[in-house]
């Protein structure tokens, strides 16, 4: 570990907040405060002095999963997204020195950022956008990331490409990057979907071009705009529910993109079209080491220059307060509603 004369006073302990194993509830009550050790970075990590963090359904999701282990697990640190100050570095980083302020979305086979401090990986990790404050930038990563993977690497969307894109599930943390993403990289025409007015204003606000609703079939809507032809869709939520029409709407030797978690997905439909399937896991690269495991941050470099030069904005819709038990305990059950637009944050211990 790096330290200079200049290097902020680190404690022995942090305060973090944890999913416990416990098999009695499927609830927010496995969520606990707790005191752990505060950790020391080697080699490429980087200590993080964390300022702000977001919630997203993955949270919960490995809530729930700690929940179901035996009893005997270790407490699961949650937190995916984190905006905050470089404290200390390890003896092999380059990008990053004690004091830079930074945002990431980090490893989900790690503790996460739900804590005064986290280690991370300095490939993960890139300055933060400087027009952004702390909350505004922690709403940022994780989506900023999915969907310029499955925009760009996974659906391979061209710059030069006018043709329709659909986004399923466009108002949510995710297609509301995706949205201006496919605005500043390519010419698509975007239609997203939602089910409520607030989610159609915002879906305007961000730049969509066309809104129709998830609630209702979606072919007969389609028809209705009389667009270019639907070469990719990015289905964001209910794929399960919207596979099929799906495959009726792309158009033939298209692209299909998925991030969720159907319980059953059949591809036999997309197969006479030719169309090509993408899952999107976001944690692939950081999970398997991949040998392009730095590209992460290089987009999240690209991405705040983007928010600083004012093409895209922050997706922050929601701030619940202070980074404690009980604001966690209803960001958790808020996001569990399905309601959330935009991005829900908490800042500060």
């Amino acid at each position: 570990m790096n330290v200079t004369a200049e290097s902020p006073v680190i404690p022995d302990k942090m305060r973090a907040l944890a999913a416990l194993a416990d098999k009695e509830t499927n609830s927010t009550k496995n969520l606990v405060e707790i005191s752990l050790p505060t950790p020391t970075p080697t080699h490429r990590d980087i200590l993080v002095k964390v300022k702000a963090v977001s919630i997203n359904p993955v949270d919960t999701k490995v809530r729930k999963r700690h929940a179901a282990q035996s009893n005997d697990m270790e407490p699961k640190v949650l937190g995916w997204d984190a905006a905050g100050t470089v404290v200390a570095i390890g003896d092999e980083v380059t990008h990053f020195q004690i004091g830079d302020d930074v945002w990431y979305a980090g490893e989900i086979t790690r503790q996460g950022s739900n804590a005064e401090y986290q280690l991370v990986d300095e490939r993960l990790v890139s300055l933060k956008p400087e027009s952004l404050n702390f909350a505004e930038a922690a709403a940022m990563p994780l989506t900023t990331l999915t969907a310029w993977e499955l925009l760009v690497d996974r659906l391979q969307v061209k710059p030069d490409d006018h043709k329709g894109l659909l986004i399923i599930g466009a108002a949510g943390g995710v297609g509301s990057v995706m949205v201006q993403l496919a605005r500043t990289i390519s010419q698509k025409i975007i239609v997203g979907t939602a089910s409520r007015p607030e989610s159609e204003e915002w879906l305007n606000e961000l730049g969509c071009h066309h809104i129709i609703s998830h609630q209702e079939l979606l072919i007969p809507q389609i028809k209705e705009l009389h667009l270019p032809a639907i070469t990719h869709i990015a289905s964001l939520t209910q794929t399960d529910q919207h596979f099929l029409e799906a495959a009726e709407i792309i158009a033939p030797q298209g692209r299909f993109g998925l991030i969720d978690d159907p319980a059953t997905f059949d591809i036999i439909p997309f197969k006479q079209k030719s169309v090509s399937i993408h899952w999107e896991f976001m944690y692939t690269r950081s999970m398997f080491k991949t040998d392009d495991m730095s590209k992460q941050h290089t987009i999240l470099k690209e991405a705040a220059l983007m928010v600083d030069q004012g093409i895209i904005k922050s997706t922050i819709n929601h701030h619940f307060g202070k980074l404690n038990l009980e604001n966690l305990k209803a960001a958790h059950e808020f996001i569990e509603t399905h309601c959330a637009i935009g991005k829900i944050v908490l800042e500060g211990f």
